[in-house]
């Protein structure tokens, strides 16, 4: 399985673009969401210093219908509503792949995460392409569990060293001591915590933001 962060770039057309744009400080955090046949559903957390004139323009905006206000304070706001212009729900519909909520969306910008096939995440990005939301990559990575980076003994021996305070500065735990704790020899203490250290540093660095974001998802997902 893959794991894209993507940043999408809503199209002027599109409410929450306008309005983003309009109040840059203030942040829509999309807790709940869900397509109909030709319409999509939301509940969103506003949160800034124009909360009021958010809530204002999003009552005159003829792409929202059925606006209703779950909680409201000064600075926050929690509303539902119904939009006829879900594309970024409709992209995940039809590529069959799931948008992990919540998706925080700042000055017209939605950060995304999604997990799946590289062949899903291809069609996800086909599918933005179609409806018009332009994005740039910020990770591409495979998602493994813990038990697929490190064997069960190395995992094993990782976890007691932290227990232990092997990695705390100063060290609680000498690796004398963590080889007799285990008891097993310290040399193969020491082998077996640098496979694993390998494993896990290898694993970050792989991970770190710096992909060229010219490429397409799909293109990062193949050279991957």
């Amino acid at each position: 399985m893959a794991q894209a962060t993507l940043i999408l770039t809503m199209p002027e057309q599109l409410w929450i673009q306008q309005l983003s744009t309009a109040h840059p400080e203030t942040t829509f955090r999309v807790q709940a969401a869900v397509p109909g046949a030709e319409t999509g559903f939301a509940l969103v957390r506003i949160a800034g210093s124009d909360v009021t004139a958010v809530l204002e323009a999003m009552r005159e905006h003829d792409q929202l219908t059925e606006l209703t206000i779950a909680q409201r304070s000064e600075r926050e706001a929690t509303v539902h509503f119904e939009t006829t212009a879900p594309l970024l729900l409709f992209s995940s519909q039809e590529s069959g792949i799931p948008i992990e909520l919540p998706i925080e969306i700042a000055d017209g910008e939605a950060t995304v995460e999604v997990t799946g096939s590289r062949e899903r995440l291809a069609e996800l990005a086909e599918q933005l392409e179609f409806f018009g939301l332009s994005y740039r990559i910020d990770s591409v990575s495979e998602r493994l569990h813990q038990s697929q980076l490190l064997s069960e003994r190395q995992l094993e021996i990782v976890v007691t060293a932290v227990d232990q305070g092997y990695y705390d500065t100063p060290r609680r735990c000498s690796l004398t001591d963590l080889a007799e704790h285990l008891g097993i020899a310290k040399s193969t203490c020491s082998e077996t915590l640098h496979r694993a250290e390998e494993a896990i540093v290898k694993r970050f660095v792989e991970d770190l933001p710096g992909l060229d974001g010219a490429e397409s998802l799909a293109e990062q997902l193949a050279a991957n």
